[in-house]
């Protein structure tokens, strides 16, 4: 049983990792021994790509980890990368499976550091004014943990799903 605050963080930390691991892996699995090509493949009405999907999640990790860090960065900064926001759930010609998953790895591991590294995950910033967020809320890293965990976990699915349309494979099953 732990008793003091760190120890307590630590055990937090290392329980929300782990979870967002297991998630990263299932999303990851989904790409196992496909081509560019294949990777590159709209099995659905929408826009997404297994190759997208990792674009995607990379992305929105990275801008966590970011907010984490530093809170909300300059609006203009995301207005641009709106602009951009359909181009992240599709393979650009030229783009590999390869490096979006180094990309990944590279995204994960700078995440794992940081939150590692957190004191405790009380660490609260405001959130940037959205239409989607409420007016004048804070997310703590907790909270942001808790949404990349839910947003890898919720890619995943659909990349199982696009995954079994391309060939069959499951990541379960």
């Amino acid at each position: 049983m732990t008793t003091n605050s760190q120890d307590r963080a630590t055990s937090e930390q290392a329980d929300f990792l782990q979870t967002l691991r297991t998630h990263r892996d299932f999303l990851r699995f989904t790409l196992r021994d496909l081509s560019d090509e294949q990777a590159a493949q709209r099995t659905t009405v929408s826009e997404l790509c297994l190759g997208g999907l990792i674009k995607h999640v990379a992305a929105v990790e990275s801008n966590w980890t970011d907010f984490i860090l530093n809170g909300p960065t300059d609006r203009s900064s995301h207005d641009q990368q709106a602009g951009d926001w359909a181009a992240g759930f599709h393979m650009e010609p030229g783009e590999h499976v390869s490096a979006l998953l180094d990309h990944y790895d590279t995204v994960a591991t700078r995440t794992d550091d940081v939150v590692s590294g957190l004191p405790d995950l009380d660490q609260s910033h405001p959130l940037p004014e959205a239409p989607w967020f409420e007016a004048g809320a804070t997310w703590s890293a907790r909270r942001v943990l808790l949404h990349i965990i839910a947003e890898t976990a919720q890619h995943a699915g659909h990349a199982d799903i696009i995954r079994e349309s391309i060939d069959g494979s499951k990541t379960m099953g």
